[in-house]
């Protein structure tokens, strides 16, 4: 992946900023998008965008695209929100899709055609376990399913030329947003816990690493699929 040009959108925080790291230790050329830019050592190329409006985020898309040759795109931003049914809110369902998906697709079609002429690429949604359910998720679990669905939808169109499509779906993860709604030692943690067969939290890190695979030339026959980071969270059986 020496030299490879990879965009990733939310790469300041949590996964995103992982994986940007992994990227640049590989050798990579980094591109970031996110909301939040200041004071931030960033491992390549950083561009500050509300990604939430629409125009902003083609407006930059298009100067990225003018100035790098962007080899493979990671769509990691995508806001957790809980609602129980009945207490959903339609604006939080809308900003779900908003910006989990159509901020994934903006960004693939931004930089499909220059993969389609190179008859090369990689892309690599991140998803996660909650779209087998999750209670109190309604928002979130809907566009996180409709992320996958473009994901095996973009690995049939793309397969002819040499472009994989792919997506990553980690379990709860150790970052901020996540102590943000369970705390250390609260009943929401050893609540959530229960259900990991592992019983530990993953680390941004390992799903930082099933990315940077997916991205390889290691991983060229794989597309289409989902690779679940999760402890055997998601394992029907658990």
């Amino acid at each position: 992946m020496k030299n490879s040009c990879v965009l990733v959108t939310g790469a300041t925080k949590g996964i995103g900023w992982a994986i940007s790291q992994r990227l640049a230790d590989q050798g990579c050329h980094v591109v970031g998008m996110a909301r939040n830019t200041a004071d931030i050592d960033f491992p390549g190329y950083l561009y500050g965008c509300d990604l939430a409006n629409a125009g902003e985020t083609e407006e930059l898309l298009r100067v990225i695209r003018e100035k790098y040759p962007v080899d493979a795109v990671v769509n990691c931003v995508g806001p957790v929100m809980a609602e129980a049914l009945g207490e959903v809110d339609l604006a939080s369902l809308y900003q779900a899709f908003d910006l989990n998906v159509r901020v994934a697709v903006q960004a693939v079609q931004a930089f499909v055609p220059g993969m389609k002429a190179r008859k090369a690429g990689r892309i690599v949604n991140i998803c996660g376990r909650a779209v087998y359910g999750s209670a109190g998720h309604t928002s979130y679990s809907a566009a996180k399913s409709a992320l996958l669905g473009c994901t095996r939808t973009w690995a049939l169109e793309l397969a002819p030329f040499g472009v994989t499509v792919n997506a990553v779906s980690p379990g709860p993860v150790e970052t901020g947003l996540f102590r943000s709604e369970y705390p250390v030692g609260s009943d929401a943690e050893k609540s959530i816990l229960s259900t990991i067969p592992m019983g530990r939290l993953g680390q941004a890190a390992e799903v930082a690493a099933a990315v940077v695979f997916l991205l390889g030339d290691e991983a060229s026959y794989i597309t289409g699929q989902e690779l679940g980071v999760d402890g055997g969270g998601s394992l029907a059986g658990r």
